[in-house]
């Protein structure tokens, strides 16, 4: 627990381990950007037309009226702060840096930046679908924490399989594509803590990278620190009350064979005030065998990924060195080959 941000006494100065070279760390200005905001409450055709648009410019999207209620994200949003709140030595059993741990809280791990640091806590929870027992492994402190999740992650969960069902329609797969294991791993949330930072220009809450799952759903802390990478450059997200922040992960760009793209993106931290958001993910089972549909394959457009079990697509992609990198998205194709 010595090596957790929010519990350690506040620092005056940025120690050496985070400090990025000069390269890596965020520039004195970026600009700041609305994403395209969806109502998911209009007609069908609208809605998919706008996520596909959405999808192919930038991206990334926010999503308002998406069915998961105002009760649900206001309830998560507060259990996890009291969380992170909570005397130490209530959450030192949950403290680990074994990766393979389904449940457990760390910091400054999970990305290879060199010797690096990042400026994050993080409390991880994963669970089945449907939830049963699954959420036996969580915290039992705070004390309606378990409850809360529970509720937050099936209304999130079903927000994201609606969104699929709408990328099926507007891409022309059948209905069901992304029905079964393709969806059927893990409901993986990262409950993401960014303390206030001493030196917010030399250091970042998270490094460029991609998301290596399906479909993942942010619920934002309306303190900005999230930037997309765009036409080879950085931008501010502005977040929208109510709304979650979705992006498509490796897995969209493998199945499209490369219409979609997950896109890099970054965490960048500020001196004064804490930032929680809580990420969802929606993942294949590590069995599951992912390759470009049909639907996008034909004598001028030929497989641009070769078609991996989920779970040695995280292999690979796991020892790839993220660095500073602003076009790791259009390596993808590369990055099946090069290990």
């Amino acid at each position: 627990m010595e090596k957790m941000l929010h519990s350690a006494p506040i620092h005056t100065n940025l120690p050496d381990r985070f400090v990025f070279p000069a390269d890596k760390r965020p520039p004195a200005t970026a600009a700041v950007v609305s994403l395209p905001i969806i109502d998911l409450s209009l007609s069908r055709d609208e809605v998919r037309r706008a996520i596909l648009d959405a999808g192919k410019e930038i991206g990334f999207f926010q999503v308002i009226n998406h069915g998961v209620s105002e009760q649900a994200m206001q309830d998560m949003e507060a259990v996890c702060q009291e969380f992170f709140q909570l005397p130490v030595a209530e959450k030192a059993g949950l403290y680990s840096e074994d990766t393979q741990k389904v449940t457990r809280i760390y910091s400054s791990t999970m990305f290879d930046t060199g010797s690096e640091k990042y400026w994050r806590d993080c409390l991880r929870l994963a669970c089945s679908f449907p939830v049963d027992d699954s959420a036996m492994a969580w915290p039992d402190k705070p004390q309606r924490l378990r409850e809360v999740v529970e509720k937050f992650t099936v209304q999130t969960r079903g927000m994201g399989m609606e969104i699929l069902e709408l990328l099926c329609e507007g891409l022309g797969l059948r209905h069901d594509y992304f029905v079964g294991d393709i969806s059927g791993g893990e409901v993986v949330l990262h409950v993401n803590h960014y303390p206030p930072c001493p030196d917010p220009s030399a250091t970042l809450g998270l490094p460029p990278h991609c998301d290596r799952n399906l479909l993942t759903l942010l619920l934002p802390s309306m303190v900005p620190g999230l930037e997309v990478a765009y036409k080879g450059d950085w931008i501010k997200v502005k977040p929208v009350p109510n709304a979650f922040v979705v992006n498509f992960g490796c897995q969209l760009e493998v199945v499209t064979n490369g219409l979609l793209k997950s896109i890099e993106h970054r965490v960048v931290t500020n001196l004064g005030v804490a930032r929680t958001t809580v990420a969802t993910f929606i993942m294949p089972t590590a069995d599951c065998l992912i390759g470009p549909a049909e639907e996008f394959l034909s004598e001028d457009n030929p497989p641009c990924y070769r078609t991996l079990t989920f779970g040695e697509f995280k292999r690979i992609y796991s020892v790839v060195k993220l660095g500073s990198s602003l076009n790791l998205t259009t390596n993808l194709k590369n990055v099946q080959k090069e290990i």
